[in-house]
């Protein structure tokens, strides 16, 4: 029988989201607590009746349909870093792939000019995630860092950032700090 690895990684993460949302707790009011946050770059498809395809609305205010493969090709077990930077007219997230998710995010991009990346996240109390953004692929991407700016605010932005930065602690992929 095969298991894809896929399927593993992300029971993998759910139970470490489970983990992390039960067993962490702050004494005294020195230690913020340990969420999770997931991110899944989705690439965008033409509809499919076959099921391989779903169409999604990005941007709360004005929602934008996207009809998008319904497997991520890249998520946050990939995940080195991500960071809230600053971009003229507002911010930006900033996400670090691994030498895997870099490969796999060059490809992907090398071979999609023209198409969207859809990115989705759970995170802190948004129930059932949040479509935060599609942007268009203009060039590849070979240096394994993804930037877009989410439709979220500024503390939503930072509370995904901080969440898939204890992601990636826990799973090896960004030493710990203390």
């Amino acid at each position: 029988m095969k298991l894809g690895c896929g399927r593993f990684n992300t029971y993998l993460v759910w139970t470490l989201l489970l983990v992390g949302a039960a067993g962490c707790s702050s004494t005294g009011g020195h230690h913020k607590r340990k969420e999770a946050s997931t991110l899944r770059l989705y690439l965008e498809a033409d509809p499919d009746a076959g099921g391989s395809t779903a169409t999604v609305p990005v941007i709360r205010a004005n929602p934008v349909a996207v009809t998008i493969q319904t497997n991520p090709f890249l998520d946050e077990t990939d995940l080195a870093d991500a960071e809230v930077v600053d971009v003229m007219g507002g911010f930006a997230i900033q996400a670090t792939f691994d030498f895997h998710g870099r490969l796999i995010l060059q490809n992907t991009t090398g071979a999609n000019h023209g198409r969207r990346i859809v990115v989705f996240s759970v995170f802190g109390s948004v129930t059932g995630g949040r479509w935060l953004a599609a942007p268009m692929i203009t060039k590849a991407i070979s240096n394994g860092v993804y930037t877009f700016t989410p439709d979220a605010t500024r503390e939503e932005a930072q509370r995904i950032v901080e969440g898939l930065n204890n992601l990636a602690e826990k799973l090896g992929n960004r030493p710990t700090t203390k």
